[in-house]
């Protein structure tokens, strides 16, 4: 009897130190929060570079395929291909421009600054265009000059109180274009695994799913379309506004027009600063080497013909590889471009993509039929009989 009762109260405390289903699985899921917040913080440096991989691998998966067929099944030897295709095609150009900016702005403050120093306001407006010296001499004479100084001494100063603004802000334009190249290589590094074990990322994406049986290729096929589409058009807006800017160029004759045209192509592919900025930076340069009807002409060229190219082509465009409105298209792209930057553009139509398809498939899978009073109910703007 007594060991009886031991057993029946050794039970008891079992039954109740033991934790609840309800309770594991509250526990499980907190951990599971926290887990989630853990690798987000771990990943997030690297968030932009893995993002642009997976849309890339996205897109050149069916090249990518067709190029492994055609190397006899070699598959990282296509994808290595692909790689330095990106590189040399969209990385290369980008930072080579971004180093030229950050140089030029460099070169130029020095230019400035020793031209003061050495020659003073009446050098550096001797360097300065015949169109601009006679106005520049007369916004001078109204500079109140420093206490007890001369306009140049004036200059002077505030050119070193600026100076450690301008070394400060070429230094951070030097630092963006780092962490530009970093960004990019491991885009790069990403794009090569993403490529070569793209089947075994999706199965583990599609195991690792809560989501039911399909719906993930479901959801990744969505993907793959819009992806495709928003580069397609981001691509062929691109050479369409640098062929619109190279008529511009041609009519206000400005020199090496076909240059500013391949400059054109890569800059209308940065939506942080568009293909029109281009055409008025050559405005600019027309206006300092004497021309300002062609240099106004160019500026509203650019304005109104290059920069209306990319808010009405690109929506038609990638209308025409995705299954939703026009309107919801460039709402999509402008809402996405204010929110997230320049990565918008992927960002914008991808989240409505992904809200669509999961509305879908929720309908599909789990609505069930409408109420009985509203089938074969004509919609409200339907037309009449007659």
């Amino acid at each position: 009897m007594p060991s009886c009762h031991l057993l029946r109260v050794g039970a008891a405390f079992t039954d109740v130190d033991a934790p609840s289903p309800r309770s594991a699985q509250r526990a499980l899921f907190i951990l599971l929060l926290a887990s989630l917040v853990v690798v987000a913080l771990v990943f997030r440096p690297l968030a932009m570079a893995l993002f642009l991989a997976g849309v890339l691998a996205m897109a050149l998966a069916p090249l990518h395929r067709k190029l492994t067929s055609r190397l006899w099944g070699r598959s990282r030897l296509a994808a290595g291909l692909l790689v330095l295709g990106v590189l040399l095609v969209v990385l290369a150009p980008l930072v080579s421009l971004s180093a030229f900016v950050v140089r030029e702005a460099a070169e130029a403050y020095g230019f400035v600054t020793n031209t003061l120093r050495s020659q003073g306001v009446e050098g550096l407006i001797a360097h300065l265009p015949d169109v601009f010296e006679r106005p520049v001499r007369e916004l001078l004479e109204h500079v109140p000059a420093a206490k007890d100084g001369s306009l140049t001494e004036t200059v002077q100063e505030q050119v070193t109180a600026q100076g450690g603004s301008a070394a400060a802000a070429v230094g951070s334009a030097v630092a963006a274009t780092g962490s530009l190249l970093f960004q990019g290589a491991m885009m790069l590094i990403a794009l090569f695994f993403f490529l070569v074990q793209r089947y075994h990322v999706v199965q583990w994406i599609d195991e690792a799913s809560p989501l039911g049986k399909g719906h993930t290729h479901e959801l990744m096929a969505e993907f793959r379309r819009v992806t495709t589409a928003v580069l397609r058009s981001t691509v062929l807006t691109a050479f369409l506004q640098a062929v619109v800017a190279l008529i511009g160029y041609v009519i206000a004759r400005v020199p090496a027009p076909f240059f500013f045209a391949a400059v054109t192509f890569f800059v209308a592919m940065i939506p942080a600063i568009g293909a029109a900025a281009v055409c008025l930076v050559a405005a600019l340069f027309l206006l300092l080497t004497g021309h300002p009807i062609a240099a106004a002409f160019l500026a509203a060229w650019g304005i109104l013909v290059v920069g209306l190219v990319d808010n009405v082509v690109k929506p038609l465009l990638i209308r025409g590889g995705v299954q939703m409105h026009g309107a919801v298209v460039f709402f999509a792209l402008l809402g996405g471009l204010a929110a997230f930057g320049a990565i918008g553009l992927l960002v914008g139509p991808l989240a409505v993509a992904l809200f669509v398809a999961l509305l879908r498939i929720y309908r599909r899978d789990f609505g069930g039929p409408g109420p009985p009073d509203l089938v074969g109910r004509p919609a409200l703007d339907a037309p009449g009989p007659g």
